[in-house]
C-alpha cells in the first residue's frame, strides 16, 4: 500500500520529473476551457503545439540525466523514459502541425481536436513510462479512449463511424482480457510494481496463475500494437480515421505500447518462457500482415497492413529477450515512426474523395510524382525506407531487431524477417510506380481538377521526417543510447 503522508514533501520534485505529463495534461485543460469560451480558436492548435515543443526540449536535456521514479515509483523519469518520450511527443507535434490544414481543409478543424491529442500524448507518455500496473492501466486507457474519439471525428461519414464503433468495441473487450491479467499477476505476485514482480513470484507457488495473468495481459498488449490475431481492428481504422491522425495512432500509440511490453518483459518475465511465443507471434504477423497488404489497392489500407507487418519486426527483436534486442526495438520505433508519419502525411496531402481518402485507389493517383515533385520524392524515401533499402533510417532499424535475434540462436526467425521485408517490396515500390511510371493522363477526372495545396507547415514536417530517415543510420550516438538504457540494470541503471 503506498503511504501519502509524504505526498507534498516530495510533490515538487515529483512534477518536476514528470514535467511533460503535468505541461501535456494542464495545457490540455486550459485548451478545453478556452474553447469553450472561444469555439475553435485559431490560437488553439499553436498552442497545443508549443506545449508539444517544450516537452520535447524538456525531455532532450533529460535524455543522459540520472534516471529516476516520480510519484510514488510509479512512473520513471528520464533515460529511457526520456527517449520514448521523445519519441511520443515528437509525433504528436508533428501530428498537429500536419492535422491544421487538414482539418480545415475537411472543415473539421475543431479546438477540442487539439486537446484530445494532448491527453492522448499524456496517457501514451503515463504507459511508456510506467513503473507500476496500475499506472499501465491508466496509461492505456486515457490513450485509447481519446483515440477512440479522434477515429469517428468526421461524425458526418458513416464509415468514420463504423470504424469508430468497431475500434471501440474491440478495445473495450480487450480491456477485459487486461484487467483479468493484472489481476493474476497481483494475486501471483503480491505486488503492482513490476521491479518486484519477478521476485514476489519466486517467494510463492503461484506460478499457474501468473502465467495464465501473463497470457491475458500480453493480450490487451497485442491487440493495441496491432499483432496477428489480434490485428482486425487496424485496417478500417486506419481506413476511416481522417490521415494524419491515422499517422498518429500508428506511430505513437504503438511505441508507447511497445515501450511498456519492454519493461514487462525486462523485469518480470524471464525469457526463456515467452521468447518462442513471441517469436511465433511475430512470425505470423510479418507474414499475414505483407501478404494482405498485397492485395490493398487503397494506400490508407495497404499502409495499414504495413504496420501490422512492422509490429511484427519490434517483435522480433523482443523475441531475443535480450538487451540488445530491446534496444534495437526502441530504435525501430524511432524510425518507423518518422516513416509512417511521413508516409501519412504525403497522402493526407493528396487526397480527393472527400472522404478521408477511405475510397480513394492508388491508380487514380498515376503521375502524381510529376504534378508534386516534393511529395512524390518524399515518398519514395519513405516506400524505400520501409523496404529496408540501405543506407535509410528503416534499413539501420531492421538491422537492429533482426541482428539480436540471430545472435540469440533465432536464425530462422531473423530470416523470415528479411523475406517478409523482400515481400513488402512490391507493394511499397508499387506506390511509386504508379507516383513515376504511369502517366498523369490515367488519372481520374477527379484527381486531374484537384489542386493539392501543399501548406508550408506539412511541407517542413514532411522534409524533416524524410532528412532525419536520410541522416539517422549515419549518427551512431542514437543506437549507443538505446543500448545504455539495459546495461548495468536496465532501465533504471545510472548513465554514465
Amino acid at each position: 500500500m503506498i503511504d501519502l503522508s509524504q505526498a507534498y514533501d516530495t510533490l515538487g520534485a515529483d512534477l518536476v520529473g514528470g514535467f511533460s505529463l503535468a505541461l501535456l495534461v494542464l495545457v490540455g485543460l486550459v485548451l478545453v476551457v478556452w474553447d469553450a469560451f472561444r469555439n475553435d480558436a485559431r490560437e488553439l492548435p499553436w498552442v497545443a503545439a508549443a506545449a508539444l515543443g517544450v516537452a520535447l526540449v524538456w525531455e532532450v536535456f533529460h535524455l543522459s540525466s540520472v534516471p529516476t521514479t516520480a510519484f510514488y515509483d510509479l512512473i520513471r523519469v528520464n533515460g529511457f523514459a526520456s527517449f520514448i518520450n521523445l519519441v511520443v511527443v515528437g509525433s504528436g507535434l508533428f501530428t498537429i502541425v500536419l492535422a491544421v490544414p487538414y482539418l480545415r481543409k475537411i472543415e473539421h478543424g475543431y479546438g477540442e481536436v487539439y486537446a484530445l491529442i494532448l491527453f492522448a500524448t499524456a496517457g501514451m507518455i503515463l504507459l511508456g513510462t510506467a513503473n507500476n500496473l496500475i499506472s499501465i492501466f491508466v496509461g492505456l486507457e486515457t490513450m485509447s479512449v481519446c483515440l477512440y474519439i479522434l477515429t469517428g471525428l468526421v461524425r458526418d461519414d458513416e464509415g468514420a463511424i463504423e470504424s469508430a464503433l468497431k475500434y471501440f468495441l474491440l478495445g473495450a473487450f480487450s480491456t477485459g482480457f487486461f484487467l483479468y491479467g493484472i489481476a493474476l499477476l497481483y494475486g501471483a505476485s503480491g505486488t503492482m510494481y513490476l521491479p518486484e514482480m519477478a521476485e514476489g513470484l519466486a517467494a510463492r507457488d503461484t506460478a499457474m496463475m501468473f502465467w495464465a495473468g501473463v497470457a491475458l495481459f500480453l493480450i490487451g498488449f497485442l491487440f493495441k500494437v496491432s499483432a496477428v490475431p489480434f490485428h482486425m481492428w487496424t485496417p478500417d481504422v486506419y481506413q476511416g480515421a481522417p490521415t494524419p491522425l491515422t499517422g498518429y495512432m500508428s506511430t505513437a500509440s504503438k511505441a508507447s505500447a511497445f515501450a511498456s511490453l519492454i519493461l514487462v518483459l525486462f523485469y518480470a518475465l524471464p525469457p526463456e518462457r515467452w521468447s518462442l511465443v513471441l517469436a511465433v507471434i511475430a512470425v505470423a504477423t510479418m507474414v499475414l500482415g505483407n501478404v494482405l497488404a498485397l492485395a490493398q489497392n487503397n494506400v490508407k489500407r495497404m499502409l495499414a497492413y504495413s504496420s501490422i507487418a512492422h509490429a511484427g519486426y519490434v517483435l522480433v527483436g523482443l523475441a531475443a529477450g535480450t538487451a540488445d534486442g530491446y534496444s534495437g526495438a526502441l530504435y525501430y520505433l524511432l524510425i518507423y515512426s518518422l516513416m509512417n508519419i511521413g508516409a501519412f502525411g504525403v497522402m493526407a496531402l493528396l487526397e480527393w474523395d472527400d472522404k478521408e481518402g477511405s475510397r480513394q485507389t492508388l491508380d487514380s493517383l498515376s503521375g502524381i510524382g510529376f504534378r508534386k515533385p516534393l511529395l512524390g520524392v518524399a515518398m519514395g524515401v519513405f516506400m524505400f525506407s520501409l523496404t529496408g533499402f540501405p543506407p535509410l533510417g528503416g534499413f539501420f532499424g531492421k538491422v537492429a531487431v533482426f541482428a539480436p535475434a540471430i545472435e540469440a540462436g533465432l536464425t530462422w526467425l531473423a530470416i523470415i524477417g528479411v523475406l517478409a521485408s523482400v515481400l513488402s517490396a512490391y507493394y511499397y515500390l508499387r506506390i511509386l510506380f504508379v507516383f513515376w511510371m504511369k502517366s498523369p493522363d490515367d488519372q481520374a477526372e477527379e484527381v486531374k481538377k484537384a489542386t493539392f495545396t501543399v501548406p508550408t507547415s506539412s511541407a517542413a514536417v514532411i522534409i524533416a521526417c524524410a532528412v532525419l530517415l536520410l541522416i539517422i543510420g549515419f549518427v551512431p550516438g542514437v543506437r549507443e543510447i538505446t543500448q545504455l538504457f539495459f546495461e548495468q540494470g536496465g532501465p533504471m541503471a545510472l548513465m554514465p
